[in-house]
């Protein structure tokens, strides 16, 4: 059966290592650093004949305001009474603390299931924070190494039992099945027999710069408060990603770190963040670029959609905290004529307008998400696109340089996500730039692709002259004219 398992504990104890260990991917970010984890990520884990889902947690500390560690802590608290089974993780080398001993007592109130690691158990040192965690009343503590993996197949044999008494209680409670985007299925360009009638979920990637309101626009979605947000810029750290069925549609949504200029960003925790960002926008399908609409279209913004064009990727923006935009009709004609003067990579993609703090423009937003992806992956038949090329050209020739006219003759679709398009050209080196961009414009015109990166690549032509390039030699018969000898004396 499925179950859940939490990993619960003080900052910088080892949960994110332990995650990653359980994934078998290095999914959360890990660093010296105590704090990192702020968001609830999720991960498919495997351990031995075990299958669950595991959840990496923020540090717990002793705050309950609404500052952001209590936010934070709120948040690992509600995970610990979704879970199944919790594992609390202190450090055996600093030993039992106070703060241990008041996460406990909150962890049997909490949760029925409860197992005690003592991580970082490796060597003497230790040895004597092993033998405290038997104070803290959870039973027997497991002596585990998340960094070299040691402890795994006891915490295998502690769970079975937890396994076998869930199972008893929830009989008709089958796995529920998810489909990954694994790295090694990364490579979209090559999914060419996708339909939208397979199961994988729509892969949408939620960037911008910080403060945006990238995780309200999610938890909006979500109908519930699953990320951590704030007035703070920059709470996000990990790229969260999480599946749900929005409007009928299967997606799984990445909230990702907000992305700053390059020259700002200096600690290597941001870099790591912004990092992962990078990464969830090469695994997306779709991506929503989400702006500010006080300040819409600074050069981040730019910088962001760009990339997403780049990589090839299906680009929605949406311009956020449109509840609080005094004169909408005004500003909405000029971020129009903003968008197409400065994103000309993009045009005809969808400009949507949306409030993640009152929901307002969602509908909007998952309709303009999905009609994107389609033309993302919008095949066009030969014959049809031939037919086009020769109107085409008809309309305006390629120029003829040293007076011998380029000729365009064939042209077929190479493959989708996004559309890639391969025409037979003579002198490809002489043919402008400038011909490119007037084939694409058409392409995405004529055959209604508003938004999508159009990639149209030309390949050499063979000349009609099958004897061009071959070495001439002169017949033997005109030898004896120019005083060369004949090979046979």
């Amino acid at each position: 059966m499925s179950f859940t398992l939490a990993i619960v504990g003080r900052p910088n104890v080892g949960k994110s290592t332990l995650f990653n260990r359980l994934v078998g991917k290095r999914l959360a970010l890990v660093d010296d650093q105590p704090g990192v984890t702020r968001d609830l990520r999720e991960g498919e884990a495997r351990l031995g004949d075990l299958r669950f889902t595991v959840i990496d947690t923020a540090g717990l500390e002793e705050v309950t305001d609404d500052s952001l560690q209590g936010r934070m802590r709120r948040l690992t608290e509600r995970a610990v009474e979704m879970a199944d089974v919790c594992l609390f993780l202190i450090d055996a080398r600093t030993g039992v603390t106070p703060t241990d001993e008041l996460f406990a007592d909150l962890l049997r109130k909490k949760n029925a299931h409860v197992l005690l690691g003592a991580n970082k158990s490796e060597g003497r040192a230790a040895e004597a924070g092993l033998l405290e965690a038997y104070s803290l009343g959870l039973g027997d503590p497991l002596a585990i190494s998340a960094e070299h993996g040691e402890g795994m197949a006891e915490l295998a044999t502690a769970l079975m039992p937890i396994v076998d008494e869930l199972s008893l209680n929830r009989p008709d409670d089958g796995p529920e099945t998810e489909v990954m985007l694994d790295e090694d299925d990364g490579d979209m360009e090559a999914a060419e027999d996708w339909a939208p009638s397979t199961k994988k979920p729509l892969q949408i990637a939620v960037v911008g710069r910080p403060n945006a309101g990238k995780s309200t626009l999610i938890n909006q979605i979500l109908g519930e408060d699953r990320l951590l947000t704030g007035p703070e810029a920059g709470i996000t750290r990990d790229s969260i990603s999480l599946a749900l069925n929005w409007g009928g549609t299967p997606v799984k949504l990445f909230d990702t770190a907000g992305m700053r200029k390059r020259a700002k960003v200096q600690e290597k925790l941001e870099k790591l963040s912004v990092s992962d960002g990078l990464r969830a926008v090469k695994f997306a399908e779709v991506v929503v670029v989400l702006l500010d609409a006080a300040i819409p279209f600074e050069q981040q913004d730019l910088r962001i959609a760009d990339l997403a064009e780049r990589e090839g990727r299906a680009v929605v923006v949406a311009v956020n905290k449109w509840d609080i935009e005094p004169e909408k009709q005004a500003k909405l004609m000029g971020l129009k004529e903003a968008f197409d003067r400065l994103l000309p990579q993009l045009r005809g993609a969808p400009l949507i307008t949306v409030s993640a703090k009152t929901g307002r423009g969602l509908e909007r937003l998952r309709e303009a998400i999905v009609r994107t992806h389609e033309v993302w992956n919008r095949r066009i038949t030969t014959a049809k696109l031939n037919q086009w090329l020769a109107g085409m050209v008809e309309a305006h020739p390629p120029p003829a340089p040293g007076g011998r006219r380029i000729k365009l003759r064939y042209m077929t679709q190479a493959k989708t996500r996004p559309p890639g398009f391969v025409a037979m050209c003579s002198h490809v080196d002489k043919l402008p730039t400038a011909y490119k961009r007037y084939l694409v414009n058409g392409l995405r015109e004529d055959f209604d692709m508003p938004g999508v990166p159009i990639r149209l690549h030309m390949r050499s032509q063979a000349e009609d002259n099958p004897y061009k390039n071959k070495k001439k030699s002169t017949p033997s018969r005109l030898r004896k004219h120019t005083g060369k000898p004949s090979h046979n004396g």
